[in-house]
């Protein structure tokens, strides 16, 4: 899970008046039709007719997230803070499937009042929401020693207070049990412990144990709700003041000798969001090829 408390841009990307920008997603009749005349035969892991919100999903383990929920059918509301030609390519990249809708909608979902707007927009195109991915967050690296605490409130407002709130907003919208794929799933994105790992292992372990909770509190409608613990994963991110030979080091530790990418732990989190992990849950998922047994 992830998510904060900041400022929060409180716009839906504008069309740029051009057609191909806009919205290509199939109406409720239709969508509705092609579920009922052909659901007999549909895979449990299909998610056609459903819709998925995640955050942070411009890049990324959250843009992997983002295609691989519209690869199994999803409609998915792409959330991105600034870089708007990112969130478009993983529009685009969902829509040239033919199974799913995309939309990208600008909000810090840093704050509560980014990742409301983010649901508002995602009820407001699509008509209801079924998944919620909560994926955005920060890494920082700082030493017991050299922590403040703005360094300390602004990891558990991000990855803790942020997507804590996001899931309470969003749990009274999501359908009852009958639906059969109502999930709520976070992506802890654990990374090796290390002395200047403090704070951010602190904000992925209190996520883990908010899911637990989350599980049995929602568990009675229906809703799932899991963990996913990558590992390291190449990403921007993860790469960020680590030299090449740090890098090195840390994939060595894995039986494949490499990192793991964004698409190695994007059809898991698909995965829990079907019918075929309805009796998953309030599980963390370590999704790590061997990095950690």
């Amino acid at each position: 899970m992830s998510g904060t408390i900041s400022n929060f841009f409180n716009a839906v990307r504008p069309s740029n008046g051009n057609n191909s920008d806009r919205l290509a997603v199939p109406t409720a009749a239709k969508m509705n039709k092609q579920v009922s005349t052909s659901s007999q035969m549909l895979p449990l892991t299909s998610l056609i007719g459903k819709v998925a919100v995640v955050t942070g999903s411009s890049r990324s383990i959250g843009a992997a997230i983002a295609r691989s929920l519209g690869e199994q059918g999803a409609n998915v509301v792409v959330n991105y803070v600034n870089d708007n030609k990112a969130a478009d390519e993983v529009v685009q990249a969902i829509r040239s499937t033919g199974k799913g809708g995309a939309i990208a909608v600008r909000a810090d979902t840093s704050t509560l009042q980014g990742g409301q707007l983010l649901l508002d927009e995602a009820v407001k195109t699509f008509g209801h929401i079924d998944i919620l991915v909560l994926n955005a967050g920060i890494m920082g690296s700082k030493t017991l020693a050299e922590v403040d605490e703005s360094f300390f409130d602004s990891h558990f407002e991000i990855n803790v207070k942020a997507p804590l709130f996001m899931a309470k907003a969003a749990a009274p919208l999501l359908p009852s049990r009958e639906s059969h794929t109502n999930s709520i799933a976070a992506c802890i994105k654990n990374r090796p412990v290390t002395p200047n790992a403090l704070c951010y292992l602190a904000t992925k372990g209190a996520i883990e144990q908010i899911s637990r909770v989350l599980a049995k509190d929602l568990g009675s409608r229906g809703i799932t709700v899991n963990t996913i613990s990558p590992g390291p994963v190449d990403t921007p991110q993860f790469r960020e003041g680590k030299p090449q030979s740090v890098l090195d080091s840390i994939a060595k530790q894995n039986p494949s000798r490499r990192l793991g990418e964004p698409d190695d732990i994007a059809p898991v989190v698909a995965f829990l969001a079907s019918q075929a992990a309805q009796w998953i849950t309030g599980q963390n998922i370590r999704v790590n090829g061997g990095f950690v047994v």
